[in-house]
């Protein structure tokens, strides 16, 4: 069995401070140690995004995955700060035979629990979404039976707008949601152009308008 640890920072100066590299490496050798694997590889990213799979350290590291392989990770968001991507990932090793362990949140599909763990932490973000995009449609109703003026109607679906607060939520930054939007080929509410930070930021705000309605009702 190989067991593949993956480390990823998302700046430079990470690489130097805070939970960089090294950090990393020594959780993921300390549980390597551990768990007596003794055929590790370390693969990482330096400075590269969580907001999207397209890093060359970790496609690296899903082409040498196979049957009975681990991915082992430190902190899942080193592996995805999305978990639409996340859930991408742990359909790929169901297809492929391989595990996923995430050191930090109990994610550990090599056991009966700790793939529970993962799937529930993947349920629960796809029904925060759902119920994003349902009281998105609510507030708005509630905000328009009392006469609220809402300025120009949004065209964008809900389910973008939700998408876009679930991404925020992960933890991932107005700029790299724009560019996951984008990444994804989302349209924007006039279907021209493309994503940039500032879109996103005013989604952000009218979806707390509407969640602000919502509450109030």
């Amino acid at each position: 069995m190989t067991v593949i640890g993956y480390t990823r920072v998302s700046t430079r100066e990470q690489q130097r401070t805070g939970y960089g590299l090294g950090a990393q490496h020594t959780a993921i050798e300390r549980e390597a140690a551990y768990r007596g694997w003794t055929d590790l590889i370390m693969i990482e990213d330096g400075a590269a995004t969580g907001a999207n799979l397209n890093r060359p350290g970790l496609q690296h590291a899903l082409e040498l995955l196979g049957d009975g392989d681990t991915l082992v990770v430190a902190k899942l968001d080193r592996l995805s700060r999305s978990m639409m991507d996340f859930a991408k990932l742990l359909a790929l090793a169901r297809h492929d035979g391989w595990s996923v362990v995430a050191l930090d949140l109990g994610v550990d599909t090599t056991t009966p629990g700790g793939e529970l763990v993962a799937n529930v932490r993947v349920s629960v973000a796809q029904w925060e979404r759902r119920i994003i995009a349902d009281r998105t449609r609510e507030g708005l109703a509630v905000a328009k039976a009392r006469g609220a003026k809402l300025g120009r109607p949004s065209t964008l679906p809900p389910a973008t707008a939700a998408l876009i607060v679930g991404y925020r939520r992960d933890g991932m930054t107005q700029a790299a949601t724009a560019a996951r939007l984008n990444g994804d080929g989302v349209s924007t509410a006039s279907g021209r152009g493309q994503w940039i930070p500032q879109l996103v930021q005013r989604v952000e705000k009218r979806e707390a308008t509407t969640a602000a309605a919502t509450a109030a009702a």
